[in-house]
């Protein structure tokens, strides 16, 4: 199994570590924070491939990271000497007792420790060294990395050049987006013959096949084509032209015939379902013999209950595999296990291996929780229900000269009543996360409150929002109070003759409804102060 990743000036990161689980790894990030690089730099470690081919021929200037190419440049035009960007993937496999891993083992790579490890190094090749120099005499000239100069190293960290054989594991990268699915449709169709058709049933389909393609030129229609052919002048031979079927042994039935679902040709089904069919194939095929199993966004496409499906078919059908996949998808984080996650940013990842078993638990069995959006928000506000999202929307928008707190990237999530301590459990195990909680007092002292979460705010990123009159319990009498209950009538288009009493029953057991009517009045309401200070 592999063990840690770490990369220097290749795509988005510069100096970049990551240490892996020895079963399954969930990668997220915002968009291009480089989840997709982590699959392709593991992936062109073990295989010395990029989209297919050999990265000597896929070198691009584009592969650099943008940052060390602009300081590159800059040190040639302020007339300073400095070695070329060089790329290095250094992918390091777990201790092992067996030889195939230990002939790995040295010291060339990144950490300078002696483990066992392959290397992948785009460095300039001296050969050229004088059409370089050459190259960087006018620095104003150079605007990327000249790769035409460059050399392509794979390596183990004893420095000796290694070829695919000589690494203990295989790895498959299945993109789904990437996957034609043609290949697929015959390797599909074999397994169905296999399983399902006798040697003589097979014959039997052979020759029907080949009786059907026969009988094409005996049809009226092709022999009068035919007729017309064969009396047309040719200008490049003397031999008669007609039409026909191929009926030699290239032209077997396995090429012309496509499996149909519902009725519908293989090709045509819904993008989802071939996203699925694409997945699972490719995962058939090659499981077996591979090691390592990368997957790319397997949510592409599918509605909740079918990516469940697919979930549980790539957990079944990974077992005692070391599983990557990358996704955006909260279901798929809370399913596969929220300690397996790692927050990937430019220099590594966070990890939630350290959760409590409960909260783990808790997740994993409702699954719907949206647990991916606290961990992806810079800074996130927690209510307990929609219609305390609404109010705190409302009240961050007349708060900021009419902006949503999604405009200022702050996250409003609604965590389902008592779910408030596993979302904290999360954002106290992210180094970046701001969380405010935004929770009724339920008639008890403000102070209580505060001392239910001292364990989760003493780091100073956490904050809990709540009000110290016991006497309003719930958001809705915290509205009534502040605003009155004539301007809270006037607000929800109520009968100036109803009492407060009555104000306040309807407001509880309408809670989405007034505050939808809260959300979008143009009246001035205002906001209970607990509310006013988590917007602030």
């Amino acid at each position: 199994m592999l063990s840690r990743l770490v990369i220097r000036n290749y795509r988005v990161f510069r100096d970049f570590k990551l240490d892996f689980n020895p079963e399954m790894n969930i990668l997220v990030g915002d968009n291009a924070s480089g989840k997709s690089t982590v699959l392709e730099a593991i992936s062109l470690a073990m295989t010395g491939r990029i989209h297919g081919r050999q990265l000597a021929q896929e070198l691009s200037p584009y592969l650099f990271n943008q940052n060390a190419v602009d300081e590159y440049i800059e040190a040639l035009r302020g007339g300073r000497e400095v070695p070329p960007p060089e790329i290095i993937i250094d992918l390091f496999f777990a201790k092992s007792d067996r030889p195939e891993v230990n002939r790995l083992r040295g010291t060339n790579n990144l950490l300078q420790t002696d483990d066992a490890g392959v290397r992948v190094r785009v460095s300039l090749n001296r050969d050229f060294q004088r059409e370089y120099e050459e190259f960087i005499q006018d620095p104003e000239h150079v605007r990327l990395v000249p790769t035409e100069y460059y050399d392509v190293e794979w390596l183990d960290f004893a420095a000796n050049r290694i070829t695919a054989l000589s690494l203990p594991g295989t790895s498959v990268l299945i993109d789904s987006s990437n996957i034609h699915l043609h290949s697929g449709v015959d390797y599909y169709l074999e397994r169905i013959i296999s399983s399902h058709l006798k040697p003589e049933e097979r014959v039997r389909l052979t020759r029907a096949y080949r009786r059907l393609r026969e009988e094409f030129s005996s049809d009226p229609a092709i022999e009068t084509i035919n007729e017309q052919l064969r009396s047309a002048p040719s200008e490049v031979s003397d031999h008669k032209l007609t039409l026909g079927i191929d009926v030699s042994q290239k032209a077997r039935w396995e090429n012309g015939i496509v499996p149909h679902l519902d009725d519908l040709p293989y090709q045509y089904v819904g993008k989802g379902e071939q996203s699925t069919l694409k997945i699972l194939l490719s995962l058939n095929r090659r499981v077996e013999e591979t090691h390592v199993v990368l997957v790319e966004e397997p949510e592409n496409h599918l509605s909740f209950s079918n990516l469940g499906k697919l979930v549980k078919k790539i957990s079944d059908k990974c077992v005692d595999k070391q599983v990557f996949i990358t996704t955006h998808s909260s279901f798929v984080l809370n399913k596969l296990g929220l300690e397996r996650l790692m927050l990937l940013d430019a220099k590594g990842g966070v990890r939630l291996d350290d959760l409590p078993p409960d909260t783990r638990d808790y997740f994993r069995k409702l699954s719907g929780y949206d647990t991916l959006r606290l961990v992806l928000a810079r800074k996130a506000i927690l209510v307990e229900g929609p219609s305390d999202e609404l109010v705190v929307q409302r009240a961050y928008r007349d708060a900021h000269e009419g902006r949503m707190p999604i405009d200022d990237g702050i996250d409003v999530i609604d965590v389902g009543g008592l779910s408030f301590r596993r979302f904290l459990d999360i954002a106290t195990r992210l180094d970046s996360a701001k969380v405010t909680v935004v929770t009724d007092n339920d008639g008890k002292d403000a102070a209580r409150v505060h001392e239910r979460y001292a364990s989760y705010t003493a780091s100073g990123d956490i904050k809990i929002c709540v009000s110290d009159d016991t006497s309003c319990r719930t958001l809705e009498p915290q509205l009534i109070k502040s605003n009155g209950a004539e301007r809270m009538k006037a607000i929800l288009g109520l009968s100036a003759q109803m009492s407060e009493e009555e104000l306040a029953k309807h407001m509880k057991a309408h809670k989405t409804s007034c505050a939808l009517a809260i959300f979008s009045t143009e009246q001035a309401v205002t906001m209970p102060g607990y509310i006013a200070d988590a917007v602030a």
